[in-house]
């Protein structure tokens, strides 16, 4: 009878008490026949796996490398596809000549690109909600004001009626002027006035509405809780009405008839009294200087309804048309030393700030006649002549279109 072998007790439990170490030696026994010293294979099997981990790590590594080279390039060619395309489309031509390859080692993904700092960068401010004070300094006029704040002129003459009276010639150093956030106008509430009934003042050439006024974040008016019927302000408080506007007065000279001159006695000493029958002008327009071009502000009405003409203080000024000289001398109203001349043909011109007058009241001149100097008299910058004309059937119109 075969005896067969059985594990003794002994033997299981010799078993079970191995160690992880000891069982990985018995089984390398097994492997090696015992030919190989424990030890050795015991860490060349490490060595192995190690040499077999660092393998993998490697070809991963390739791999990443070579989809990272692989997107950069399709992406180089793309750029390059679009810029090729723009190009093209705008100039109709060959896109390489004007744009070279965006590969290379030049190329903006192999090299960087890096924005340079710009130190004299403007950083837009935030949106202005509140009035703000501003002092007149030397060279300022209304028009550069408003420029410098990006603001129209007239809502700096609406905002500030009291100082300049609606005259922007009336602008002096010295003078604090309140500066308007938003175009529009400054109304004094008073107790009892309703939202609607204020707008409908400020509507001579635009469209305020009641929600522009509630809206208004420098009112301080909360939208979803004031009443327009009653806004529950206190008597005397400022409110700005965006988008509002009203009639402006007219400070330049009026039309002074050769029949009634003392029309203009209010505008300044320069006003002349009874004239008679008078030179008749040709109907047409020369320059009134030799300088043919802008020293400051062009035609632009109600404010400026005339053009300033560049020159140095002295130059001649002539007279654009023959009539009849119906005002002469000093204006009350800005503009210095000041000549009107009716031409007997429905139109007259005006001739402000000059330095000097050399006509008088009455006197008959001819087209093109010596008549004064360019100058810088009353509330005015520096030296120029502003030019008006005059139609008695249509007002004051753009000399630009008539001057020959």
């Amino acid at each position: 009878m075969t005896e067969t072998n059985q594990p003794t007790p002994q033997s299981e439990q010799d078993s079970s008490s191995q160690t992880p170490a000891s069982r990985i030696d018995a089984l390398l026994a097994r492997l090696t026949g015992n030919r190989i010293p424990l030890t050795w294979a015991r860490y060349g099997g490490i060595a192995v796996l190690l040499v077999f981990a660092l393998v993998i790590v490697g070809l991963m590594r390739n791999f990443t490398s070579g989809m990272q080279q692989l997107r950069q390039e399709e992406l180089r060619a793309t750029a390059q596809a679009m810029a090729d395309a723009q190009i093209e489309a705008v100039t109709g031509g060959e896109a390489s000549a004007l744009m070279p390859s965006l590969g290379g080692a030049s190329s903006p993904f192999n090299l960087g690109i890096h924005r340079r700092t710009q130190p004299d960068t403007i950083i837009p401010s935030r949106a202005r909600i509140d009035i703000q004070t501003y002092t007149v300094a030397q060279g300022d006029s209304l028009f550069a004001i408003a420029e410098r704040f990006g603001v129209k002129a007239e809502s700096i003459l609406w905002f500030n009626f009291s100082v300049l009276q609606d005259n922007p010639n009336f602008v002096e150093i010295g003078q604090e002027l309140r500066i308007p956030p938003v175009d529009g106008v400054l109304h004094v509430y008073r107790t009892g006035e309703n939202i609607e009934s204020i707008i409908d003042q400020y509507s001579y050439s635009t469209d305020p509405s009641v929600e522009d006024v509630l809206d208004w974040p420098g009112n301080r008016l909360d939208p979803y809780e004031t009443d327009p019927n009653n806004p529950g302000l206190a008597d005397g408080a400022l409110l700005v009405i965006p988008n509002g506007s009203r009639e402006l007065r007219d400070w330049g000279p009026p039309a002074i008839s050769r029949d009634n001159p003392a029309v203009a006695a209010y505008y300044g000493p320069g006003a002349c009294g009874a004239i008679g029958a008078g030179a008749i002008g040709t109907g047409s327009f020369v320059w009134p200087t030799s300088v043919r071009q802008l020293s400051g502000y062009d035609y632009n009405p109600p404010l400026h309804p005339a053009i300033d003409i560049a020159g140095a203080e002295g130059n001649p000024i002539y007279a654009t048309d023959g009539g009849v000289v119906v005002y002469a001398g000093w204006s009350n109203t800005g503009y210095g030393n000041l000549l009107v001349i009716d031409h007997g043909t429905g139109w007259q011109s005006a001739y402000a700030h000059m330095n000097s007058v050399a006509v008088t009241c009455g006197q008959n001149v001819g087209q093109g006649e010596y008549v004064g100097t360019l100058g810088s008299t009353g509330n005015s910058s520096g030296p120029h002549l502003h030019f008006e004309l005059l139609s008695f059937s249509f007002g004051k119109v753009n000399p630009w279109s008539f001057l020959q």
